[in-house]
Formats: C-alpha cells, sequence, structure tokens
C-alpha cells in the first residue's frame, strides 16, 4: 500500500518532533515536511504531493495566510484534497465548531495529543471518519442569533476598547488613546469576553474576525 504523505506545522519545535515520532509510527504515513509557520506550509503544499496536514491552529502572525481559521479557511480553497488535523489547546465551542464547519478532518487537544493523534492517522489509512473528543454540538450558523445577543450586551465602551483590541492596540496602547489607566481597560476588556463567552484574548480575536464584527 503505498504511503500517505503528511506535513506537520507548528512554531514550537518540541510538538513538531514529538508529532512527528507519532505519525512516523505508523506504516501508513510519511513525514514529507516540517513548517514552523503558515507560510512555510503553503511553500511544502505547493512543492508536492500532500495527504494530510497536522497544523497548530497558533501560528506566528506575520503571514499573508495568518493563523486559525483564517489559515484553515486558505487551505480549504486552494488545497482541497488534502485532509487537515488541527492541534490547539483552545477550547471555544464557538471556534471548534466553526473549524468543522470549514472541513478538517479533526481538532486535537494538546493535552491528548497522543491518543488523539493515533485514533485520527487510523481513520485515515483506513478511509473513515474521525470524531475528535473536541467536536461542539451546536452549529456557528444555527446559533447566530444568540452570538448576536451577546454582542449586544455589550456596552458602548466594551464596544469600543475590543474594535480596537482587534485592530491591534495593546491594553497599554489602548489606555494612551482613552486617557484612561490600563487596569480600567484591562477590566472593561475582561467584562466584554465574558459577556461574549470567550476565554482567551486568542478566541476573542477569532470570535471578532469571524463574525467580522469590525468591518
Amino acid at each position: 500500500m503505498k504511503k500517505l504523505n503528511v506535513v506537520i506545522a507548528d512554531d514550537h519545535p518540541i510538538v513538531l518532533l514529538g508529532v512527528r515520532e507519532l505519525v512516523e509510527r505508523d506504516v501508513h504515513f510519511s513525514v514529507v515536511g516540517e513548517a514552523v509557520s503558515s507560510v512555510g506550509l503553503i511553500e511544502l503544499l505547493e512543492q508536492q504531493p500532500v495527504d494530510l496536514v497536522i497544523t497548530d491552529f497558533n501560528m506566528p502572525a506575520d503571514s499573508p495566510y495568518g493563523d486559525g481559521l483564517k489559515l484553515v479557511g486558505y487551505l480549504q480553497r486552494h488545497f482541497p484534497n488534502v485532509q487537515v488535523l488541527v492541534l490547539t489547546m483552545i477550547s471555544n465551542p464557538l471556534i471548534l465548531t466553526r473549524l468543522h464547519e470549514l472541513g478538517v478532518l479533526g481538532v486535537i487537544q494538546k493535552s491528548q495529543l497522543h491518543n488523539e493523534i493515533e485514533i485520527a492517522l487510523k481513520a485515515v489509512a483506513s478511509g473513515k471518519p474521525f470524531h475528535s473528543a473536541g467536536a461542539a454540538p451546536t452549529s456557528v450558523v444555527e446559533s447566530s442569533t444568540a452570538l448576536d445577543e451577546r454582542f449586544a450586551r455589550l456596552s458602548p465602551k466594551e464596544h469600543e476598547i475590543l474594535r480596537l483590541f482587534v485592530a491591534g492596540l495593546s491594553v497599554n496602547e489602548i489606555a494612551r488613546s482613552q486617557n484612561r489607566s490600563a487596569k480600567t481597560i484591562s477590566a472593561q476588556k475582561v467584562a466584554a469576553m465574558r459577556k461574549l463567552e470567550v476565554a482567551s484574548d486568542q478566541d476573542l480575536l477569532a470570535y471578532c474576525l469571524e463574525r467580522k464584527l469590525f468591518n
């Protein structure tokens, strides 16, 4: 049986090494490339036939291909025959569901890396579907009304802080622009995150960008 070509992308060398070792234990797969950025990943995909990409959700930001949802969307549009496994520490249901809606093979929590990758590889090799433990039950599309209601809870100040944060300003820069203390800005950002039900800055950015809240 012909081996399936795999490319691994992660900006942490230890993760790259660990994933490579796990993949190479399976005789059905061959690791044909590694990348530490989305630019490097796309270059590898353009150079050779690849059957499976295993990529981290969070990658270095200085890339036209981005990371997270933007990168996965690009992969699905330009390399539709390549299956994609996403590695992440994100547990937000909105993000996890959106990844599945984009058509990824599965989302693997890094805390479950060893067990989940082995199960996923067996599914790919046998042509069977892989049901990752992180799959969320509710569709982002179906829950759009609820998301709009969450966003409507934001105060005008919280809305402005999020707009500036998504535009790339740090908490300290926002504080200076608003003539307020960094402590106050941070508290209002945290309050807004609670209302939107996101737990990290990465989830917050993905939420706002995916919903095009400030376009």
